[in-house]
């Protein structure tokens, strides 16, 4: 008796227990807002994106609709894209790259390069070339940058009179010297040189650029075989650099970034090398010079903002100073014109992060391996953060308004985890031209040109050359 009723008795319990886990037991983790596939997974929302005009534009839809934390299928892969500053916050120790989102370039980079090398290797690899661009290197690179920049002015003041300016031509030229001559030596000291590699530059970006839209060419068209021609081209120019240095080994106080990836035979064989020279070289002056072009574009609509600028040069380094490295504090409007035209330009729209662990963001669970886009043009553009987005006002980077915004708000070379390592670069080369350019000439746009489309790639270009005229300051 006694047994049967100690059976039903933990009979019942049983019961209980179970009634109560299930009942109490928490549900499946939400899902992330978002999108499904069009048609199948094997196509994702790539006809969506391509429809949009861009990853970009895409991404400002699908957060519009979804709000900060919105998915969406990349082909076939399950992807997840933030766009607030505290869910960039989440991600700032995050160091490894989802490679699928970005395998359409790796026919421009190469296999081997930094862009596709994640964990322990990539962090190693990154630990050692950032050396080559920190402070205390690019405060050597400041004579060159002079120099350069007063070349462009005798250059640009030896042309007739009302002479239309392709602004975009002239900047990526001057920033692939500005590069080269850093950090790959002097191989590229001639215009003709830089056209070339500029020329054949264009040709594979825009390619790549049509392929993150979905736009696959077929594998003998003709469109293949100019990219294949123009990639061949490149990395010929690249490992000539390679070569010459090889040849010539420079003094200490000459060497560059492209002696600290011959010296590391460990870590960088030949075709890492090589790899990793192109990306550098591609990536190095790409977005500084669409940066410096962007800058003028928006100063030369601005005349009041441009002469405020030209002020400043004048009262830290005068008419004729050099700029040197210890300049480069005083430039404090200088620098909130460049960061509005790094905001307004939307100058690099997005990045992405993966992770090997499950990871909260968001409120929502996102399974290890899923690849989390950072949305960072949508959160350049939020008008909740700035107000008139569409409107060049550089004292949003007034020390005051700065202080006020979320630290994550304005992160345009991306994440601290993995920020752009040549950030620091960017702003020394971008400083001493701007500053060089602006002293010597008043800028203004041609009158008659159409408005300047963005074209938002992996990096936001204006969709045709911009056209500006030049008067010579007195």
């Amino acid at each position: 008796m006694i047994t049967t009723i100690t059976f039903v008795a933990a009979f019942v319990a049983i019961v209980l227990i179970a009634f109560v886990y299930f009942r109490l037991k928490p549900s499946k983790a939400p899902t992330v807002p978002g999108l499904q596939p069009v048609d199948s997974k094997k196509k994702g929302n790539l006809p969506d994106i391509k429809a949009a005009g861009s990853l970009h534009e895409f991404l400002v839809k699908l957060h519009k609709q979804y709000g900060p934390i919105a998915s969406f299928w990349f082909g076939p892969t399950f992807t997840v894209s933030v766009a607030s500053p505290d869910l960039l916050q989440d991600l700032k120790r995050t160091f490894d790259r989802p490679l699928e989102l970005f395998r359409l370039f790796e026919p421009l980079f190469g296999p081997d390069s930094i862009q596709y090398c994640n964990g322990t290797e990539g962090k190693t690899r990154r630990k050692t070339t950032d050396p080559a661009f920190s402070h205390d290197m690019l405060r050597h690179f400041c004579e060159n940058f002079n120099k350069l920049g007063e070349e462009a002015v005798s250059k640009l003041a030896s042309l007739p009179q009302d002479e239309h300016i392709p602004i975009c031509q002239n900047t990526l030229t001057l920033t692939i010297k500005g590069l080269s001559q850093t950090s790959f030596g002097a191989y590229f000291k001639s215009d003709d040189m830089c056209h070339k590699f500029q020329h054949n530059y264009e040709l594979c970006w825009h390619e790549m650029e049509r392929r993150v839209d979905g736009d696959i060419p077929e594998g003998n068209s003709e469109r293949q075989k100019r990219f294949i021609e123009s990639l061949e081209t490149i990395k010929g120019m690249v490992k000539n650099v390679v070569r010459l240095r090889r040849e010539s080994p420079p003094q200490p106080h000459e060497r560059a970034f492209i002696d600290i990836l011959i010296d590391h035979t460990d870590i960088y064989p030949e075709k890492t090398l090589l790899d990793d020279a192109v990306t550098y070289m591609i990536g190095g002056f790409h977005t500084s010079g669409h940066l410096l072009a962007w800058t003028l574009y928006f100063l030369a609509k601005h005349k009041d903002e441009q002469e405020k600028v030209f002020q400043e040069v004048i009262s830290v380094v005068g008419r004729d100073g050099l700029i040197g490295p210890e300049d480069f504090g005083e430039f404090v409007y200088i620098r909130q014109v460049v960061n509005e035209s790094l905001r307004l330009s939307v100058l690099a729209p997005w990045g992405a992060r993966v992770q090997e662990i499950d990871v909260h963001l968001g409120g929502y669970i996102i399974p290890k391996g899923t690849p989390v886009i950072t949305a960072l043009g949508v959160v350049l553009q939020d008008e909740t953060i700035w107000p008139l987005p569409n409107k060049f006002d550089p004292e949003r980077f007034s020390e005051e308004n700065v202080r006020q915004r979320h630290q994550f708000a304005f992160q345009p070379f991306g994440l601290p985890g993995r920020i752009c390592p040549g950030y620091r670069f960017a702003f020394y080369e971008l400083t001493v031209f701007l500053a060089i350019l602006i002293r010597n000439f008043k800028w203004s746009l041609v009158e008659g040109q159409p408005e300047v489309e963005r074209v938002h790639g992996f990096v936001t270009a204006p969709k045709e050359e911009i056209w500006a005229l030049i008067e010579k300051r007195e």
